[in-house]
């Protein structure tokens, strides 16, 4: 630490926590991450396994307009710190990184473990001090409380970066238990929710037996005025898979409001109602149904079986029905799966509590990045990308506010 720098207490060691870290001890004040897990960036290393999707390369807007009604509240973030200076900051770990066929960007080296070990030695490099198997439990005058494998303490701190997630994951350390000490501390909450998560469906017992685990391969999924194309997967209870999980905050709400509702499955996206129709027409006399569905237009075993489900009767025999019910198959969606099931939550900090630079309006010093405010994203990047320019503006935003004290 450098003369006259202060000591900040980041809580969480996550991408929003480390990049708050990283900008902090580069600002020459002393950086102490705390993390109630053994280790660091656990679902850092859980996301690595389908090859650690940092963030996407579709144009800004259109980037930007992936948060929702939290666009307005990310965007100076995201674009202070966009998915081109991520992919710039990752090179300068010595992880090159590549665009996939869908636009996601990824490592080269496709996992999160060497872009995580050549960042901790950056952060060693800057001074920043580690503690595992740490957990905040409140705040102090001056500080933060802890406990520790020693017992309860507390550190001293000049400012704190809360970095704690959401509550998706808890076996990796997200487990939302910090929303009762902010709603101690008069910080508004809202609940935290499901988001990118499967939702239930009541299969009959010869379609789930037979068809869970196998893959729905480009459909389109319609709920309302909203459409995903994409895919997705059979499980033993409903439906999940990326195609669903962009849908998932409007089907939520409306579960939420309404009960029950409908989703219509495209089962095949390359062709037109009328094209479907003239393949089925023209199929060979004397075919089953399930061969000519087959044969005529591509169809799978399991999109069968999801035609009849979706029926809840008999095929319809003429080509011109059928046709339309293999382009708009109504599935009836009971609920979202819980929360500790779901990719990320929706909920956390309100934004509203949440002034310049990320600081607690109701706790001057105090910072907040990354999954634990009440913003959500579908998956594509835009997760990670949204806990790391938040984590930069958090970890920049502690470097104005000391600045501003030792200067008064």
């Amino acid at each position: 630490m450098s003369e006259g720098g202060r000591e900040v207490v980041v809580v969480g060691g996550g991408p929003a926590g480390l990049m708050a870290a990283e900008m902090i001890a580069a600002a020459g004040h002393g950086v102490t991450v705390i993390d109630r897990m053994p280790s660091f960036g656990r679902k850092l290393l859980m996301a690595g396994r389908g090859g650690l999707n940092l963030t996407h390369s579709e144009a800004g807007d259109r980037f930007l307009a992936r948060y929702g009604a939290a666009e307005a509240f990310l965007t100076p973030a995201i674009a202070a710190f966009t998915p081109g200076d991520l992919r710039d900051w990752a090179r300068g770990l010595g992880e090159e990184t590549f665009v996939g066929t869908s636009g996601r960007v990824f490592p080269c080296a496709f996992k999160a473990s060497p872009l995580l070990r050549a960042w901790a030695r950056r952060l060693a490099d800057l001074g920043v001090r580690s503690r595992t198997r740490t957990a905040w439990t409140g705040f102090t005058e001056g500080g933060v409380t802890v406990r520790g494998p020693a017992g309860d303490e507390t550190l001293a701190a000049d400012a704190v970066v809360l970095a704690l997630g959401g509550a998706s994951w808890p076996r990796l350390g997200s487990d939302g238990a910090w929303t009762t000490i902010l709603e101690r501390a008069g910080v508004e909450i809202v609940p935290l929710r499901p988001t990118n998560c499967g939702f239930a469906v009541t299969w009959s017992d010869v379609f789930r037996t037979r068809f869970q685990g196998q893959p729905l391969k480009r459909i389109a999924v319609r709920f309302g005025d909203r459409l995903s194309i994409g895919e997705a997967m059979v499980t033993a209870d409903g439906l999940e898979g990326g195609a669903i999980y962009a849908l998932s905050a409007p089907l939520r709400e409306a579960l939420a409001v309404g009960g029950p509702t409908d989703i219509l499955l495209d089962l095949k996206t390359s062709q037109s109602e009328d094209e479907i129709a003239a393949a089925l027409a023209r199929g060979r006399k004397g075919d089953s149904l399930s061969n000519l569905l087959r044969k005529a237009v591509g169809l799978p075993p399991v999109a069968v079986g999801l035609l009849r489900e979706g029926a809840g009767k008999a095929l319809p025999a003429d080509p011109r029905d059928l046709a339309r019910l293999i382009k708009a198959v109504p599935i009836r969606v009971l609920a979202a799966r819980p929360l500790d099931r779901a990719i990320s939550s929706a909920g956390g900090v309100a934004l509203g509590e949440i002034g310049p630079d990320f600081q607690l309006k109701k706790r001057p010093g105090v910072f907040v990045c990354g999954e634990m405010m009440d913003w959500e994203a579908p998956t594509g990047g835009y997760l990670l990308q949204a806990c790391f320019s938040t984590g930069r503006a958090a970890g920049r935003g502690v470097a104005r506010f000391l600045a501003g004290r030792r200067d008064r």
